[in-house]
């Protein structure tokens, strides 16, 4: 495997897109610039209420019937000991590329203007600050996204605080055990204090892990099939693996977990173009989990959710702020105390 390689430019970028059918995209290390401002780290210790670590699994055609098997003990788990609501409402047009732009920027369709489900180079990157950009913004937090779709380098901004590392469905292994070894070997990476060729010399405070499976098996193969059943298996190992990562290093118990799906249990995803009609207007109904420090376990959230608010719940829980430009709230209800802000080194004030 090749190693992680700097792309400065969106023309690299798509001509990356355009030869590999794996893609890595990896900007300059966020800890780097941290490290300029003072540090990288947090002046004081965060109180035991608040997440300094933060993860988010992206599932696809997940929602509670997919949980009924028995496959997924991990993700039950996660439901268990947090918060959920199995209504959340995600957007329209209820597909891969809008629903995730939604997600990140925290804006509805019509605002980021993302309604096509495609990569496409000539269109750019989302002009609406994203929930990376305000991590920074807000405190100097730095992002590591692994997406498994190449529609979502359309979101891959090059920015000095987030990392992007990729792999599409072209090839067989692009699968959730890969992911997972770019998330294990990242993490290494991360670690070494040499960054094995490219300096990461800290982990990121807000994970991102995007895994498709089950929704492209279940439209291709049916979500009462055999097949289906394996993919969330496969995925709830993969989450399981990169919980023992945190646990590994010492961090679970200084970590907030969010999971949600970018489409439902039996939803189809259209492949490409943009739609008009009845489609692009049906919003599906998806889970939305947080679990871990902060959050209340056993709880059934009450409150109106949409995957809109994911943004502003991720600052929330790291005790970060959030801006006006955004139509993403935090759930309020999910956590234990009341927001208390999160201590930030003086160079950062």
């Amino acid at each position: 495997m090749s190693p992680i390689r700097s792309i400065g430019t969106v023309t690299a970028a798509f001509c990356l897109v355009v030869s590999l059918s794996l893609v890595f995209v990896v900007s300059p290390s966020p800890s780097v610039v941290l490290a300029a401002r003072g540090g990288g780290e947090i002046s004081s210790p965060a109180p035991e209420s608040m997440a300094e670590y933060v993860i988010l699994f992206a599932l696809e055609g997940f929602g509670q019937e997919s949980l009924k098997s028995g496959a997924m003990p991990v993700l039950s788990t996660l439901v268990k000991n947090g918060a959920v609501t199995w209504s959340a409402t995600a957007v329209a047009p209820a597909r891969r590329l809008p629903t995730m732009a939604s997600l990140v920027t925290g804006m509805p369709v019509a605002k980021h203007g993302i309604n096509w489900n495609v990569f496409e180079f000539s269109r750019g990157y989302p002009r609406a600050p994203t929930v990376f950009d305000y991590l920074d913004l807000s405190g100097g937090r730095d992002s590591a996204i692994f997406y498994m779709d190449e529609s979502l380098y359309q979101l891959a901004k090059p920015e000095p605080y987030t990392d992007y590392q990729m792999c599409g469905p072209l090839r067989a292994e692009c699968n959730p055990d890969r992911l997972i070894s770019y998330v294990r070997d990242y993490f290494k990476k991360a670690t070494s204090g040499s960054g094995y060729g490219h300096a990461i010399p800290a982990l990121p405070h807000f994970l991102v892990v995007h895994l498709p499976a089950p929704g492209r098996v279940g439209e291709a193969q049916g979500w009462n099939s055999a097949a289906y059943k394996d993919a969330l298996k496969a995925v709830d190992k993969a989450m399981g693996t990169v919980l023992d990562l945190y646990r590994e290093h010492g961090l679970i118990k200084r970590t907030t977990v969010f999971a949600t799906s970018l489409s439902a249990f039996g939803e189809t995803q259209f492949s490409s173009g943009e739609v008009s009609g009845e489609s692009a207007n049906h919003l599906p109904v998806v889970p939305w989990i947080a679990s871990g420090v902060g959050i209340k376990p056993g709880h059934m959230i009450h409150q109106p959710v949409s995957i809109i608010d994911t943004g502003a719940t991720v600052l929330r829980a790291l005790g970060l702020d959030t801006y006006t430009e955004w139509e993403s709230h935090p759930v309020e209800e999910i956590f234990k105390t009341a927001f208390i802000a999160a201590p930030v080194s003086p160079l950062l004030q």
